[in-house]
């Protein structure tokens, strides 16, 4: 054992601890895999994860880092907060991209591109699986989230590295009145997804990019709805499989998302998304696709924790 660099950052929100936090142990060198897990478990966030050198096959790729995601129960392939808040936190310790304004990860998908946007970074979001989920197929589920076919909009099983079932449903009440079973969730071995528009089809097409509600508003509104919200999209992500009830803001959920719902035509191809709401979070992703299909997904990072842990 021996102390390593490590940081804590906020993902997904420009205030501290309105987002998603990551633990990142900066030197995961000589660890074991249980060793990694058995830290995960440990601190008991969504995301820990493990800086290493590239993989010989990496860095010919041109990757910058390595990467390692645990949950407190798995390892991940990928994952979106801990993508972004990784590459903040390597670049707050020091590390310099081969290439100015760009940053390439690699991780259990392979390689990951961040480019910066302006004032925050982006990921570019794996390619994405997706196929329909039968009537029978997702009964349990909706018996295990309390919800209704009937406020089910569209549903299909979605797969960028980490897999999700992903529900759209019929509005912004409905998603924030959810109150699963997590037993049951975790017994299905499902991680769900539910989101709702807070605008109709015509009238999200003219919204921009990057628009911001006043911080206070998002943070401490008296009730679950925030109001004047500029977002358009409302998310919950339930991953009992993982030992994660409930996940603040997450990252490869909204990427996946996106790749279905803008290309189905539910989205435009830039939007905002909200998650975190229910859990005193104030979670802010932002989403657009470029004119060569890709979806880039981001979102500021905080710092808020620097040392070292002994490993």
């Amino acid at each position: 054992m021996k102390p390593r660099a490590f940081q804590q950052v906020d993902v997904f929100t420009d205030t501290a601890f309105l987002g998603n936090p990551l633990a990142v142990v900066l030197d995961g060198e000589g660890l074991s895999d249980a060793q990694m897990q058995a830290f995960a478990a440990w601190t008991q966030l969504s995301e820990t994860t493990f800086v290493l050198p590239p993989t010989p096959q990496g860095a010919a790729g041109g990757a910058d880092y390595r990467v390692r995601i645990f949950t407190p129960g798995a390892e991940l392939p990928f994952a979106g907060h801990p993508t972004l808040g990784t590459a903040h936190a390597w670049r707050q310790a020091g590390g310099q991209p081969r290439q100015a304004g760009q940053l390439v990860q690699e991780c259990g998908v392979g390689l990951v591109t961040l480019k910066s946007m302006g004032q925050r970074w982006a990921f570019a979001a794996p390619p994405l699986t997706r196929q329909d989920i039968s009537a029978e197929d997702l009964a349990p589920v909706l018996a295990a989230l309390g919800l209704d076919a009937a406020a089910v909009i569209a549903a299909q099983h979605l797969n960028n590295g980490p897999r999700w079932l992903g529900l759209l449903v019929n509005g912004v009440d409905t998603v924030l009145a959810l109150e699963p079973d997590h037993a049951a969730l975790k017994k299905l071995g499902t991680k769900v997804g539910v989101a709702a528009r807070r605008h109709a089809p015509a009238d999200a097409a003219g919204l921009g990019l990057i628009r911001r509600a006043n911080r206070e508003a998002r943070a401490f509104a008296p009730s679950s709805r925030v109001v004047n919200d500029p977002t358009d999209l409302e998310v919950r992500a339930f991953a009992a499989p993982l030992g994660v009830t409930e996940d603040p803001v997450t990252g490869s959920l909204n990427a996946s998302l996106a790749q279905w719902l803008i290309q189905d035509g539910h989205l435009p191809t830039q939007y905002s998304a909200r998650q975190g709401t229910q859990l005193g979070r104030a979670g802010h992703v932002v989403l657009s696709q470029d004119e060569k299909g890709q979806v880039w997904v981001g979102g500021d990072v905080v710092g808020c924790i620097q040392g070292s842990v002994t490993l």
